[in-house]
C-alpha cells in the first residue's frame, strides 16, 4: 500500500478555494489578501507563489485554474 504525498500547493488551493467558497474572498481578489489570513506563514506561501510565476496583484482565480502543480 503507497500513500501519495499531497503537494503544498494543492493544499493551499484547497484552502483557499473554500475561503471563495465561504465568501471570506472572492476569485477577483488579489493573491496577496491571502496574507492577511496566513500571519506568520505568509512568507512561506509567498514565496512558493512566487517561485510558481504568480504575482501579489494576480486575482485569486488564477490560483484556482492551476490544475497540476509540477515542479520541473
Amino acid at each position: 500500500m503507497s500513500q501519495q504525498v499531497i503537494h503544498p500547493m494543492v493544499k493551499l488551493q484547497h484552502h483557499v478555494r473554500s475561503l471563495v467558497e465561504s465568501n471570506i474572498l472572492k476569485p477577483s481578489d488579489s493573491i496577496w489578501k491571502i496574507a492577511l489570513l496566513y500571519g506568520n506563514q505568509w512568507h512561506y506561501w509567498k514565496q512558493e507563489l512566487l517561485d510558481f510565476g504568480f504575482t501579489m496583484q494576480d486575482p485569486v482565480s488564477e490560483l484556482l485554474a492551476v490544475e497540476a502543480w509540477d515542479e520541473e
